[in-house]
């Protein structure tokens, strides 16, 4: 190599670095947000089912450049909105509203709010919400089954079962069952107004149900409505299936060689 190629290698070589500093410090230095939150978790302490609880989380954008909060949401249990810009500029402040609703919680509770951001240190923050729910004394409903398997229900043919409802709490119960084409019947009278049951007690729920007319998988949910501050809906899924008399009959001549008629 010649002495002029050796100069121009240097050269070159001093131009290469003199870019990759200049490429690092921009880096270094370049303008970002920066998202920082007073609190990122407010206890509300011990309080009363049913009460909604509001609080303001607020941010100020520590950084260069414009802040912008590109979405907001929520665990069920409470709610939350922005309540300021959804750019904030370098310097300035945002706010981001919070409501806990109680109603149907007990025990200790935790809730979290997720904040997404351009920030590119922290794009993702995490609040929360904290509070334990004191649930005066009430009714508890529970049922001894929430599905119900029918199996072969021939067609035309009335469907008949039952649920054990029992009162777990330290108050009256109150059950209203409902659905569009069944009766429900306790100790053989048909139920005409809330079936009341005493704290610590238990009830049969008789349930009729219109014939099926249509073949095939039969699915249909019982509701039942009561008191029970927590529970105060359920379901009772029943499941079946409905055949006609014909194919009850193509099923016995099927299977009538490993049916032992003897048991």
């Amino acid at each position: 190599m010649t002495e002029r190629n050796k100069k121009l290698s240097g050269l070159f070589s001093l131009v290469f670095l003199f870019m990759l500093i200049i490429t690092a410090s921009a880096a270094v230095f370049e303008k970002v947000p920066r998202i920082e939150f007073e609190m990122t978790e407010k206890d509300f302490g011990n309080v009363k089912q049913g009460e909604v609880f509001n609080h303001i989380f607020r941010f100020k954008n520590t950084g260069e450049a414009p802040l912008l909060i590109k979405r907001v949401r929520t665990t069920c249990g409470c709610t939350a909105a922005l309540v300021s810009d959804r750019t904030v500029g370098p310097g300035e402040k945002g706010e981001i509203k919070v409501a806990f609703n109680t109603a149907g919680y007990s025990g200790e509770q935790r809730k979290y709010i997720y904040v997404e951001s351009n920030d590119p240190r922290e794009p993702n923050v995490q609040l929360s919400v904290v509070a334990e729910i004191d649930v005066p004394p009430h009714a508890e409903i529970y049922l001894d089954k929430f599905q119900i398997d029918l199996g072969l229900i021939l067609e035309n043919e009335k469907i008949e079962t039952k649920v054990n409802i029992r009162n777990q709490g330290e108050l009256e119960l109150r059950v209203i069952p409902s659905h569009r084409n069944a009766a429900f019947y306790v100790n053989g009278e048909r139920v005409k107004s809330p079936i009341k049951i005493a704290a610590g007690k238990k009830q049969d729920l008789e349930i009729q149900m219109e014939p099926q007319r249509k073949g095939g998988l039969l699915r249909e949910y019982i509701m039942l409505k009561s008191n029970d501050p927590v529970k105060s809906s359920l379901s009772l899924y029943l499941s079946g299936y409905v055949v006609t008399k014909d194919q009850l009959k193509d099923l016995f001549k099927k299977y009538k060689d490993i049916i032992d008629l003897d048991e």
